[in-house]
C-alpha cells in the first residue's frame, strides 16, 4: 500500500506509546475477518467515523453494517490525539468561507461544528462511556501581547456573524481561571468544548456500535477492491466482503491506492504530543495552571495543550516534516522545550510519554463528507484538519444518514469528495513550503 510517510509510521503492527493506551488496557478485542462475509455497508477505518457510521446505521437506520480496522481500534488518529472534543475541522477562515460559500452555507457549517460537541455528549451519556471528561467549552490564546486586539476583534466577528457566546479573557482573567504562563497574554474562551480521553472515547464507541449489531474486525486491511455484479467487494488478508456501499473512513491513513480514483486528494501532516507525570497540588500551584479545560495558540503550526485528571500536563504541537525516527524524536524535543518555555516552574517534572501521528488535509481547506457519484454506491468521510473527535463522530452520522436518506444537515460545500491536489506527487514539498511560510509568520507576529 502506498503511502507519503516513512513506513514506521504506517506499520498497523507498531502500537501507539502514548498515555492514553496506557491509561486503559482493558479495551474490547475485536478478531480478524476470515471467510466470506455480506454486509449492506462495508466500512474501512475503525476510528470515531467509521465506528459512529456504524453505530447510527445500525441503531437508527437498522442497516448491516462491517467495519475493517488495519490494526486495532483507534489505531490511528482516534486513539492517539490530543482529547479536544471542540468545534474546527476546517482550516478556511471564516470571512474567506463567507465569500467563498456565501453567509448562509457558512452558518450551516458552524452549526455542524456545534452539533458535533452535542452529539459525542449525548453518546457518551447514552451508553454511560467512561471518558475522563474535563473541563468546560476551550480557549484560543495569544501567544504575542501584538494579538490581543486581533483576539477580541475576533470574539466580536463571531458573535454577530454566528450568534457565537464567545468571551474576550485578559491576561489577568486568565490567572483568576488557573491559566497562568508568562507566554500567554489573552484569550477567547468558547464555551462549547470539553476534553477526554481520545482512547477511552474510540473503545467506548466500538463496544456502543458492536453492542447495536455492527461488525467489527480488527487486523483485516483492505488490500483489494473490486465490483462484482453491482457490489463492492474488498479483500483483506483472511477474508472478503460484499457490500451495496462503502464508507472511506480513513482520514491520514488512507492509502494511496486504496481506490483507483482517490489517490492524491489528501495530505497527512504531522502532530506530536508529550505528557508529563502527575503533579502534586503544589507543582500546579508554583505554576498557576490549575484549569482543566483544554487550550491551544493561535500559531499558525499552533500549539495545543491540557491538564490532565490526574495532575499530568498533555502538551502538543503541529510543525513536523518527516516520520523517520530520527526526525521524530527531533521534533518530539521541539515540542518539549516550548513546553518548557510556556511553563517555567515546571522545567524539573519528567516527561513520561512521548509519541505522534498523522492528521488529515484538504486541498480545500474544509472537510468532505458525502457520496461519490462517479463511484456508484461509495462514500467518503474525512479531513478534519486536526479536530476530529467531535467532527469525526458527526460526520460518521452525517455518512450514515446520506446512505440511508436521513435528515439532511451537510452544508453543500463539504459533500463533494476532497479535490486532488495539482501535482500530487508534490505534497510533501507543498506542505514544507507552507511550514516555513508559517514559521515566518509565527516569529513575525
Amino acid at each position: 500500500m502506498k503511502h507519503l510517510y516513512h513506513p514506521s509510521a504506517l506499520d498497523p503492527a507498531n502500537p501507539v506509546k502514548s498515555w492514553w493506551r496506557d491509561s486503559k488496557t482493558d479495551f474490547p478485542a475485536f478478531p480478524q475477518l476470515e471467510g466470506d462475509i455480506e454486509t449492506e455497508v462495508a466500512i474501512i477505518g475503525g476510528g470515531y467515523t467509521g465506528l459512529s457510521a456504524a453505530y447510527h446505521l445500525q441503531r437508527d437506520h437498522g442497516a448491516s453494517a462491517v467495519v475493517l480496522e488495519r490494526s486495532y481500534v483507534g489505531w490511528g488518529a482516534s486513539g492517539r490525539n490530543g482529547g479536544f472534543c471542540c468545534m474546527g475541522s476546517s482550516k478556511m477562515p471564516w470571512s474567506k468561507m463567507i465569500d467563498k460559500f456565501g453567509l448562509e452555507e457558512t452558518r450551516t457549517f458552524w452549526r455542524s461544528q456545534k452539533a458535533s460537541v452535542e452529539l459525542v455528549a449525548d453518546i457518551v451519556a447514552r451508553e454511560n462511556l467512561d471518558i475522563d471528561k474535563t473541563g468546560t467549552g476551550e480557549i484560543s490564546l495569544a501567544h504575542k501581547s501584538g494579538l490581543v486586539e486581533a483576539l477580541k476583534e475576533d470574539a466580536d466577528f463571531m458573535a454577530k456573524t454566528f450568534g457565537a457566546n464567545e468571551i474576550f479573557v485578559s491576561k489577568e482573567e486568565l490567572v483568576e481561571r488557573g491559566f497562568s504562563s508568562p507566554e500567554l497574554h489573552a484569550g477567547v474562551a468558547n464555551p462549547v468544548g470539553f476534553g477526554l480521553n481520545p482512547w477511552k472515547y474510540v473503545n467506548g464507541l466500538a463496544a456502543a456500535a458492536a453492542k447495536a449489531g455492527a461488525k467489527i474486525y480488527a487486523n483485516s486491511e483492505v488490500i483489494n477492491w473490486t465490483r462484482e455484479g453491482g457490489k463492492h467487494v474488498l479483500v483483506t488478508p483472511r477474508g472478503r466482503v460484499r457490500a451495496d456501499k462503502v464508507l472511506i473512513a480513513t482520514a491520514a491513513y488512507t492509502s494511496e491506492d486504496l481506490h483507483q480514483d482517490f489517490g492524491g486528494r489528501i495530505l497527512p501532516a504531522l502532530s506530536s504530543i508529550v505528557v508529563t507525570r502527575p503533579m502534586s497540588q503544589n507543582e500546579l500551584g508554583a505554576q498557576g495552571w490549575t484549569n482543566t479545560t483544554p487550550v491551544y495558540d493561535i500559531r499558525y503550526l499552533l500549539h495545543y495543550f491540557r491538564l490532565l485528571p490526574d495532575g499530568r500536563f498533555m502538551f502538543g504541537g503541529r510543525g513536523g516534516l518527516s516520520a523517520e525516527p530520527g526526525a521524530l524524536d527531533r521534533q518530539l524535543a521541539n515540542i518539549e522545550a516550548c513546553f518548557r518555555a510556556y511553563y517555567p516552574a515546571w522545567r524539573h517534572v519528567e516527561i513520561t510519554h512521548r509519541w505522534a501521528g498523522l492528521l488529515c488535509l484538504a486541498f480545500d481547506l474544509v472537510p468532505h463528507v458525502g457520496a461519490w457519484e462517479e463511484q456508484p454506491g461509495t462514500y467518503f468521510a474525512l479531513c478534519y484538519h486536526g479536530n476530529g473527535v467531535a467532527m469525526g463522530t458527526w460526520s460518521g452520522r452525517a455518512a450514515a444518514r446520506a446512505m440511508m436518506g436521513g435528515p439532511e444537515e451537510r452544508p453543500g460545500f463539504i459533500r463533494r469528495p476532497p479535490p486532488r491536489f495539482p501535482l500530487p506527487f508534490l505534497r510533501p514539498f507543498y506542505l514544507r513550503g507552507a511550514y516555513i511560510g508559517y514559521g515566518i509568520k509565527d516569529a513575525m507576529k
